[in-house]
């Protein structure tokens, strides 16, 4: 079954994920960094306007994602900058790591605290937001500054932003579809490997817009030689 058909959980996705790093010594930075190859293939593909776009990104691996889809759209001459929400000590061990590469290339990082305060009205108006919070890792309602960054991403779009989600949109379970609070509204969400059940449900197929499954090198386990 190819990744476009096949539907797996937040559970099996991590599995798989795992599994290429441990079993076939795949580095995690190197899936990051093919899904964030992906990712802006995709903008271009899908026709966003990348005069000015806003990479939202939360302290997991999605944000990691995030930081190094901004740093290859600052690379090719784009005016992108990244908005990072949540709490820096949190960050994981990539996400740490991409947010290094990324400032080493000139690419600016602001934080929520800043750019919620004062920042999102003075700054010019995005025409494309990436919304890289929380990706399959979230599910629970978002809280603080998490969900004044996702009603904030909704506001944009409302002015004329798209929006493009990586993995899923923030705020939606990836394992049933339900969004409890507050949760972004995509136009396009590019995910990776395999389409995720939260896609398939409501009010998550809704939200996600246009669903593409792109692929990054992670396969199951009976696919791994087709």
């Amino acid at each position: 079954m190819s990744g476009a058909e096949r539907l797996v959980t937040s559970a099996e996705m991590k599995h798989m994920d795992d599994r290429t790093i441990v079993i076939h010594g795949v580095p995690s930075l190197v899936l990051m960094e093919r899904a964030a190859l992906a990712s802006a293939e995709a903008l271009r593909e899908e026709g966003f306007d990348l005069a000015r776009v806003l990479c939202v990104c939360g302290p997991g691996n999605n944000g990691g994602d995030g930081f190094a889809v901004c740093r290859l759209l600052r690379l090719a001459g784009h005016d992108a900058t990244v908005v990072f929400v949540g709490d820096p000590a949190k960050r994981s061990a990539e996400t740490r790591q991409q947010w290094r590469i990324a400032e080493s290339y000139g690419v600016p990082v602001v934080a929520w605290a800043e750019f919620g305060a004062s920042g999102a009205s003075a700054a010019a108006p995005a025409t494309t937001v990436v919304d890289a919070v929380f990706g399959i890792g979230g599910g629970r309602a978002p809280a603080g500054d998490f969900a004044e960054a996702i009603r904030w991403m909704g506001a944009a779009r409302g002015a004329g932003a798209r929006v493009l989600s990586l993995d899923i949109p923030s705020g939606v379970s990836a394992d049933t579809g339900e969004a409890p609070g507050e949760a972004v509204q995509a136009d396009v969400t590019v995910t990776f490997a395999y389409r995720k059940v939260g896609h398939t449900r409501p009010p998550g197929s809704g939200l996600s817009g246009k669903v593409l499954v792109k692929d990054i090198g992670i396969y199951a386990e009976n696919e791994e030689c087709l």
